[in-house]
């Protein structure tokens, strides 16, 4: 019975023993991948025995008449302040990354105000930034608003335009221009802002109908049509058009007709339009008053003194008188033509001149002066106070760049003679001065 049970305990060994050690392996891994308990921190610690506290205190326990109150916990140590030798070299800059935390009393200050409930909050003040410059300033074209007859009404009868050739299939310099303008960058809808003042008028397609079998009114009715409508805006008003400009797509001559003839318009020769500028395909320096092509080189208009001879302005009158390159217009009692008066005449006489003198009369100053520089002609002088020293509000400071001045008392002792001095300037020079006048 004994070794029956023996050997029952025996067998039953040899099972459980691998069992056991089985299980101890197993046991070992859970041990080891176990994750360790999670320890609070000082702040979750603390708050934790502080919230046991106060319900340890505010429960009765059964059998005892005191309660039980949680111990406060222990103060920290304090502090040692350890005084720590300064380094001997610069400690090093914090990373980018890190936040520099200023502890300054300053700092503090301004981060209580900050926070402060009791102070407004502070105005942030707005950083100005400075315009950028208008690329368009100095260059601004206004479009002239014209009705549709001095353009596009004109692209309509292309097939009258010539007698030879259909127009209709062809593009002008007065349509490609107005296009283009409709394209410009800075164009504005204010002429108190612009530069120039673009006029969209097709000259040479109007005069172009008007060539053959037409008369002169037909030829010039939409020409004045047009000055009238210009003269009465408030873009003409501010500078009387010379900031105005217009295109034609024709040579100068179809544009200058002069009084008695038959060939093209008179749009050049209105008053309005001599203001503006006209772009046109050749120059017509027979018609602009080109100081190279004029008549003479001297003009003088003007009357001896009643009282006798001697004077200045007789010295100039006999000098002229003797020159075939000067142009004698005498006025007054003893004149041939008493048409002085007329400043029709004078401007006429002096557009036919390089240079017109200007010698004093009964005083320094003459009117005849600016009657010759509205006609592009160089006064000659002869005495400072006749320009010089009068107008020095309204003539350049620098005297030589638009008149030229001649000693008079060399010139009425006879040692001068003003066609001499005059002979001197070469033909650049001339137009350049006569510019200037202009």
């Amino acid at each position: 019975m004994v070794s029956s049970q023996a050997s029952a305990v025996l067998r039953a060994r040899r099972w459980l023993l691998p069992l056991a050690i089985a299980s101890c392996c197993v046991m070992r891994v859970v041990i080891v991948l176990m994750p360790p308990p999670r320890d609070l921190d000082a702040s979750h610690r603390k708050s934790f025995h502080v919230s046991v506290g106060e319900i340890v205190g505010a429960m009765p326990v059964p059998g005892r008449q005191d309660v039980v109150h949680a111990s406060p916990p222990p103060p920290p140590p304090e502090r040692v302040a350890r005084t720590e030798a300064p380094p001997s070299s610069p400690p090093p800059e914090p990373p980018e990354s890190e936040e520099i935390v200023d502890t300054s009393p300053k700092r503090r200050a301004k981060r209580e105000r900050i926070f402060d409930a009791s102070q407004p909050p502070p105005v942030r003040q707005e950083r100005t930034r400075k315009p950028a410059a208008d690329p368009c300033t100095g260059r601004y074209i206004y479009i002239q608003d014209l009705p549709s007859q001095f353009n596009a009404d004109l692209l309509r009868d292309c097939r009258s335009m010539s007698e030879w050739t259909d127009m209709c299939s062809h593009f002008t310099l007065e349509v490609i221009f107005h296009n283009r303008m409709r394209q410009y960058g800075c164009l504005t809808a204010d002429a108190s802002h612009a530069a120039a003042v673009y006029v969209p008028y097709y000259p040479g397609l109007n005069v172009g109908r008007h060539l053959w079998g037409f008369s002169n009114g037909v030829r010039d009715a939409l020409v004045e049509d047009l000055v009238d409508r210009l003269w009465a805006t408030p873009a003409w008003a501010a500078h009387g058009g010379q900031d105005h400009f217009l295109v034609g797509g024709r040579i100068a001559w179809h544009f200058h007709r002069e009084d008695g003839g038959v060939w093209g318009s008179r749009l050049l020769f209105l008053p309005e339009a001599r203001n503006m500028t006209a772009l046109v395909l050749e120059s017509g320096p027979w018609h602009a008053g080109d100081v190279g092509r004029r008549q003479w080189l001297i003009a003088f208009a003007g009357a001896r003194w009643a009282g006798g001879g001697g004077t200045l302005c007789d010295a100039v009158i006999d000098q002229c008188a003797r020159s075939r390159r000067c142009g004698l217009l005498q006025c007054g009692w003893c004149g041939r033509r008493n048409d002085c008066y007329a400043p029709g005449n004078v401007v006429r006489h002096f557009k036919s001149a390089a240079f017109c003198l200007q010698p004093p009369g009964y005083s320094y100053t003459r009117r005849s002066a600016f009657d010759a520089m509205l006609a592009g002609c160089v006064p000659v002088f002869f005495h400072p106070s006749s320009a010089y020293t009068q107008y020095r509000w309204h003539l350049p400071v620098d005297h030589a760049k638009y008149s030229v001045f001649v000693p008079g008392n060399s010139v009425r002792n006879g040692t001068v003679r003003v066609k001499d001095v005059l002979r001197r300037f070469g033909r650049a020079e001339v137009a350049a001065t006569s510019e200037q006048v202009v």
